[in-house]
């Protein structure tokens, strides 16, 4: 049976990792250094352009996904610790408390999703004139 010395039967990772850190380094820079000449070659768009139509749509599916998500959510929360005051009654004050705490960070997630969507309403979407 042969032998085969050390050398030749391990890789080199270090120079593998090497490879990897100067590839990343040089596509972060041409990103950073490159690509910001690309974004400010473009021209203004036109009044009245294509993006309000979908600045609309988007803030619908968005706003209805958040909400049905929520609800989704808050019933399995609730239904949760309804299982579990029934199963240790003694508890149901700090379960009750992590409960409402745990709606009011999942009611979040709605409330944040309808600022965006006025946020896209009003400065894309909706043109009063």
């Amino acid at each position: 049976m042969p032998s085969t010395s050390p050398s030749t039967t391990t890789s080199r990772p270090h120079v593998q990792r090497r490879t990897v850190v100067r590839r990343s380094l040089t596509l972060a820079g041409l990103a950073v250094f490159g690509l910001p000449g690309l974004a400010f070659a473009q021209t203004p768009a036109a009044t009245g352009s294509w993006i309000g139509p979908f600045a609309v749509i988007a803030a619908g599916i968005g706003m209805a996904i958040a909400a049905g998500l929520c609800g989704l959510g808050q019933g399995r929360a609730v239904a949760s610790a309804v299982d579990a005051i029934a199963r240790q009654p003694g508890a149901a004050a700090r379960i009750q408390t992590a409960m409402i705490i745990g709606l009011a960070l999942i009611e979040s997630l709605a409330i944040y999703t309808l600022v965006i969507a006025l946020i896209l309403l009003f400065v894309k979407g909706i043109q009063f004139s």
